[in-house]
């Protein structure tokens, strides 16, 4: 049997880190908090489950969950946010391949909670994420805000039965601070790399986003969340887009 370290990186999350936590008891061997100098119970409620319990500058999503991953004393890990948990099912998967470890890494479907109701649709789900895996053949990438882990090329891939479970937002609030806060980062890297959005894309992208989630990805079936998400999600598209024209501007 493989040993597990979950890892998982936080800031104020004293309202999601119990569910957690006690999502994955009796499946690590080892949890792993990296935390940005949180300002509330976290790290009291971490070191109730028997976390180390790691304080750490925030340079970024991507470059946090990598320091995280040098943290775990085991190759093998489960890395989860904060505001996620392990399902009963996804968990009976995951000690399975304790016992059975035959690839490099397992993806899983995530599901979101969106204001006290599970999407299934919207461009929400199946959101296939790659969470377990040998630490040794990969690492987090992607564009800030929207993570990914990255395998090594011929790295083998399988899939598990069951669901990440994400709490994401309590409120419709919740969701536009958020939209916020990851469009400013998104912009920035998108400045940084020099791209700069034409008036055409700035209409035509939101346009795009909420036709291909509303209509074909089948987000009328989620009712009035489906409606809110897909019209905050084409808002966001813009807003992006609209910032990294001001960027330019202001330069």
């Amino acid at each position: 049997m493989i040993k597990l370290s979950v890892v998982v990186i936080t800031f104020n999350e004293e309202r999601n880190i119990e569910r957690c936590l006690a999502s994955v008891k009796g499946l690590a061997d080892e949890l792993v908090v990296v935390d940005s100098y949180s300002g509330d119970r976290t790290r009291e409620i971490c070191e109730s489950f028997g976390a180390r319990f790691i304080e750490h500058k925030f340079d970024g999503h991507i470059e946090q969950k990598n320091f995280a991953l040098s943290q775990a004393g085991f190759s093998h890990v489960l890395s989860l946010d904060a505001d996620e948990a392990v399902s009963p099912e996804l968990k009976a998967s995951i000690l399975s391949v304790k016992e059975h470890w035959t690839r490099d890494a397992y993806e899983m479907n995530r599901m979101t909670n969106y204001c006290g109701k599970w999407i299934r649709h919207s461009g929400w789900y199946p959101d296939r994420k790659i969470r377990l895996f040998d630490k040794t053949k990969g690492r987090w990438s992607g564009i800030n805000p929207h993570d990914r882990v990255a395998m090594d090329v011929g790295a083998g891939v399988g899939r598990l039965n069951g669901d990440i479970l994400h709490y994401s937002y309590y409120e419709v609030s919740d969701h536009v601070k958020q939209i916020d806060y990851f469009t400013g980062i998104s912009a920035r890297m998108l400045f940084e790399q020099g791209r700069r959005p034409s008036i055409l894309r700035m209409f035509l992208g939101p346009l795009f986003r909420f036709c291909r989630d509303y209509l074909l990805k089948l987000g009328f079936l989620d009712g009035y969340e489906g409606l809110v998400i897909c019209a905050l999600s084409s808002q966001a598209v813009f807003l992006k887009y609209a910032k990294l024209r001001q960027m330019h501007e202001s330069r």
